[in-house]
């Protein structure tokens, strides 16, 4: 079993909470506001994926080295971990949700829906904090 790499975690933890901080911006604009304008849809839509992409390179990162499973895709990544007792099942589910908002916005499979978008940016800035937290404590970091 190879050990985490805490410093990686932490990393890409501190990562997540400073796009978090400058998604905080787009959560402050009303839904019409966001709507409006097309540069705050694009920061937006580019911080989400950059967070959740990283959320699942944690996921990945920890089921690996520490359980060495590898999770069917990028949802079950979340699931396996609260398997794991990292997170909880709600909470792991919750989270996952977000997988399917990063592939549409990373690979343009269906057009962009702001309003989905804009939700997004609520849940995330609610959400992702305390997934962040419960993966920290119960691995020490």
């Amino acid at each position: 079993m190879s050990p985490i790499d805490a410093q990686l975690i932490a990393r890409k933890g501190k990562l997540i909470e400073e796009d978090l901080q400058k998604l905080s911006f787009y959560a402050s604009l009303t839904e019409k506001e966001y709507r409006s304008k097309e540069e705050a849809q694009l920061a937006a839509e580019r911080l989400l994926e950059r967070i959740v992409g990283r959320l699942i390179d944690i996921n990945y990162h920890i089921l690996k080295e520490t359980y060495q499973t590898m999770p069917l895709d990028y949802y079950d990544s979340f699931l396996a971990l609260a398997k794991q007792r990292l997170v909880s099942e709600q909470e792991a589910r919750e989270v996952a949700k977000a997988t399917g908002l990063r592939n549409i916005l990373a690979h343009e499979y269906d057009e962009v829906d702001p309003g989905k978008v804009y939700q997004a940016i609520r849940f995330a800035l609610e959400q992702i904090p305390h997934y962040l937290t419960s993966i920290m404590k119960k691995l020490g970091i």
